[in-house]
């Protein structure tokens, strides 16, 4: 523990931070773009939509059953493949790293967060239908007003708590070669030859995240008990 020299962290800092805002913004675009996608992936299994309905639930069992890596894999190297024969051009059509994983990223999320919501819509009290029936409210109004915000706010740990795992997957974009905080450190590490000091930071950094968004989660579950106990 003597040999260990910090200094280089230091110095490296403005790299890892460069890193650490790629991964923040890898998972912010994935959960805005899978929370919106895998809401209308949710509303379409709830409503039983014929043909639609059973791609969706296939979409959705083969995103939960495959791992995130390997769908990275897949549309880094087979979509360009297929843009270039729907193109007529027979030559593949490069979408970039960068895309690849903002895009792959939200696609997988949307997977998981549709059975959030679709679990959560199924739990909604049917009387809260009943009384927007007797309001005359259209269908799209007691969804938009009423029924989604409160599958939204009731789900919001378990959402939360999809989120910290999407952040801290976030590191598997080093299999394209992208700069997120953990492929920043990597690359330093191997550069000075300190692994065990930027490995040991790095390891804070994704402890000290996910553990304030636990807390979160911990506070969003306590609150909504106590809402339910009053109820």
């Amino acid at each position: 523990m003597n040999n260990l020299d910090f200094s280089v962290v230091i110095q490296a800092w403005p790299y890892l931070w460069s890193g650490l805002l790629f991964s923040l913004a890898l998972t912010a675009v994935a959960f805005v773009v899978g929370l919106v996608l895998g809401t209308c992936l949710a509303l379409v299994q709830h409503f039983e939509v014929p043909v639609l309905g059973k791609l969706v639930r296939g979409y959705v069992a083969l995103m939960r059953s495959i791992p995130l890596i390997l769908v990275l894999f897949w549309f880094f190297f087979l979509v360009p493949i297929v843009l270039g024969h729907l193109g007529g051009s027979g030559r593949p059509i490069p979408i970039g790293a960068t895309w690849t994983a903002f895009i792959t990223f939200g696609l997988f999320e949307a997977a998981y967060y549709s059975e959030i919501i679709r679990v959560g819509l199924r739990a909604v009290n049917r009387g809260q239908f009943e009384a927007c029936q007797a309001l005359a409210l259209s269908t799209f109004d007691t969804y938009r007003s009423v029924i989604l915000p409160q599958v939204l706010r009731v789900a919001s740990p378990i959402i939360l708590s999809q989120t910290i795992i999407l952040f801290q997957d976030t590191s598997l974009v080093y299999v394209l070669s992208l700069t997120d905080l953990l492929g920043a450190a990597s690359k330093l590490a191997q550069l000075n030859g300190r692994l065990v000091e930027m490995y040991l930071v790095i390891a804070v950094v994704y402890l000290a995240i996910s553990s304030a968004a636990s807390q979160c989660v911990a506070s969003l579950r306590k609150r909504y008990a106590i809402a339910g106990l009053r109820r």
